[in-house]
């Protein structure tokens, strides 16, 4: 026979093809949800912990891992919140952060970063961890990105007079679209001490000597794009809008006043006096005396009979 009638399949044979391409769809639509622009990013104030490069106080070098990795730390601890340093994402705010006591190692560590000698080197991760792993899948590897404090001071035989007072700049990545105290990843960050060379009394300039409290103060401000503002004036945290301050609002309403007078005197001086040219009033008014029209009283004048 040249044809021969097929024989029934099973449903067996019919349900292992359905699995296949299920498991092919749930394969690609995982690869779907790893996408960079679908990874978890940081919501207005959510925390942001500050861990920095472990270095030995003897001779500045970065500490590494039985892998040979470098190692992080958490920030020492502070006073205020009994927790190491963090910030919160999109909030702008004058932070303290006093460590209790300055021991032996990490006054010699302060040596070192004062001379430059080993930067204080530490980190923020760019993206919050992901709440939600694939199964099958690889882990998120966690992005960082620098952040360099920059302590400037002098020292001297016996003690250092350490800048206390640090500017913290950190910006986002730029967003398409326009929100006030949006959600956002991490795109930089540094901070460096103010005023170093003021040894003045009521300065932030400390004298600081082995067991002494370090208080530390950090001007947090915040940026939605890696750009720095080109305005003068307080910059605050507006997603990727603008700024508005009271000069813009002033220079509004003169503006303003200045095109309502121009308009009033173009208008009464030329405009309206060439509509009322050569024009009657008639019987409108009593002082209004029309050309051939009345007298202003509403009745023709006459000769009067005798």
């Amino acid at each position: 026979m040249l044809f021969s009638t097929p024989k029934p399949r099973s449903p067996r044979q019919w349900l292992l093809p359905l699995v296949a391409i299920t498991t092919s769809l749930a394969t690609h639509v995982a690869a779907a949800e790893i996408a960079p622009h679908e990874l978890p990013s940081y919501h207005y104030g959510a925390p942001i912990r500050v861990e920095c490069m472990n270095r030995s106080s003897e001779t500045g070098e970065h500490v590494e891992t039985p892998a040979h990795e470098i190692q992080w730390i958490p920030f020492p601890i502070c006073e205020e919140t009994k927790a190491p340093l963090e910030f919160n994402y999109g909030i702008e705010t004058e932070q303290n952060c006093t460590i209790p006591m300055i021991d032996d190692p990490f006054f010699h560590l302060l040596e070192f970063y004062i001379h430059s000698d080993a930067p204080l080197t530490c980190r923020l991760p760019a993206r919050p961890p992901p709440q939600v792993e694939i199964v099958g899948e690889k882990p998120h590897v966690t992005e960082y990105i620098p952040l360099v404090f920059a302590l400037a001071g002098t020292l001297q035989l016996s003690h250092m007079h350490i800048s206390t007072h640090m500017n913290v700049l950190l910006h986002s990545t730029p967003k398409h679209h326009l929100h006030k105290k949006d959600s956002g990843v991490l795109d930089s960050a540094t901070a460096y001490s103010t005023s170093p060379l003021t040894h003045m009394e009521g300065s932030s300039t400390r004298r600081l000597v082995i067991g002494d409290p370090l208080p530390l103060q950090f001007s947090v401000r915040w940026f939605p794009t890696p750009e720095l503002p080109r305005v003068e004036g307080k910059v605050e945290w507006q997603g990727m809008g603008g700024h508005i301050y009271a000069s813009t609002v002033f220079y509004a309403l003169v503006s303003f006043g200045a095109g309502v007078c121009v308009s009033s005197a173009w208008f009464f001086g030329s405009v309206l006096p060439q509509r009322l040219k050569g024009r009657s009033l008639g019987g409108a008014t009593p002082l209004g005396y029309g050309v051939g029209v009345g007298n202003g009283w509403g009745y023709q004048p006459g000769k009067r009979a005798d």
